[in-house]
């Protein structure tokens, strides 16, 4: 399973550790994902998404059915 947000469609970003004497190592920036359950009480089920923290707060700011149409749009959820 890749490491990618459900709703935002955040992934893994590259980048460099760089030592005290400036030697640049590759490395890679995680998302903050997590595994949570929503409950849909317009179709009076629960989902379980993998979704950042950021996700976290859109869903509870847009409600979860908005949140998930939007990452449908962006490619990133398939409709279940």
């Amino acid at each position: 399973m890749s490491r990618v947000c459900e709703i935002t469609g955040k992934k893994v970003m590259v980048g460099n550790n760089v030592s005290h004497s400036q030697r640049k190592t590759k490395r890679r920036f995680y998302p903050n994902l997590q595994r949570k359950r929503f409950y849909i009480p317009e179709e009076d089920r629960w989902v379980t998404l993998r979704v950042s923290a950021k996700a976290i707060r859109t869903i509870s700011k847009i409600g979860v059915l908005a949140a998930m149409k939007r990452g449908e749009e962006l490619g990133v959820l398939q409709a279940k």
